[in-house]
């Protein structure tokens, strides 16, 4: 685990044949096994999945840096590491209970996403690949994102789907930034969140310097995951889950939050 004295334990979420094993200099190796699409496959570590939205342990000024590398060029699905504060409740995707209820996303982090992955509400912002990215949302009450749900059905309709991007893009602050790199060897990744502002950096340089800094407290999370989401332009929205004809992994070292 990282030293600092007051860090939480991670506590894996895994799907059935996933696995987080413990490694030397404060890692992990986190893995999902080989199978079909339709069938989602996560391996995560958190340290808030016993608390409240309220509790998460997180908020400026605090630093986080690690190693890390993958098991392929491009995960179907996607992986990663940061901060954010589970908007959507991964929990209740493989049957288990959730304290969270749904809420807007709030987050810093390093987002490894593949095709056909579309996660961007603006038009001018990178949406797949090696991603580092921000979120700042209000913090609305759950009830009034409950009286939205009778609509989520329209959103299949590309017209609507289209009006929900923007009127989204209005409410949800968006920053990222594409990573030139091989994923599958080591890299030194650090994000530093302060009141004001987020870094991003890869290997000592920034890759990204934001305002749209998310609102706390949120939670760490590293995970890998073959899922999709996507909201592209075009208003065709899509999700799901991908075949992966490989055991697909990740491996962090030297985890330091501070």
């Amino acid at each position: 685990m990282a030293p600092q004295k007051d860090y939480a334990p991670l506590q894996p979420k895994l799907s059935t044949e996933a696995s987080c094993t413990p490694l030397p200099e404060d890692g992990w190796h986190l893995e999902i096994p080989s199978g079909p699409q339709g069938r989602y496959r996560l391996a995560q570590l958190d340290d808030y999945a016993a608390l409240s939205r309220k509790g998460f342990p997180w908020k400026p000024p605090v630093r986080l840096s690690l190693r890390a590398r993958a098991s392929h060029q491009v995960i179907p699905g996607t992986w990663g590491f940061g901060w954010w504060n589970d908007p959507f409740s991964f929990s209740l995707v493989l049957g288990g209970a959730s304290r969270h209820l749904p809420a807007l996303p709030n987050a810093a982090w390093f987002f490894f996403a593949s095709p056909p992955n579309y996660l961007s509400l603006r038009d001018d912002l990178p949406a797949q690949g090696a991603l580092a990215s921000t979120f700042r949302s209000p913090a609305l009450p759950a009830f009034l994102l409950a009286l939205g749900a009778p609509a989520l059905p329209f959103t299949f309709w590309p017209a609507a789907a289209r009006l929900m991007r923007r009127l989204g893009a209005r409410i949800i602050q968006q920053d990222s930034a594409i990573m030139t790199l091989q994923p599958t060897d080591w890299h030194t990744y650090t994000l530093n969140w302060l009141s004001d502002t987020v870094s991003l950096s890869l290997d000592g340089k920034i890759i990204l310097e934001s305002g749209v800094v998310p609102r706390p407290p949120l939670g760490l999370v590293i995970w890998v995951d073959n899922q999709y989401a996507a909201l592209p332009p075009d208003g065709r929205l899509a999700f799901g889950s991908l075949a992966n004809l490989q055991p697909a992994w990740i491996e962090i070292a030297g985890l330091n939050i501070k």
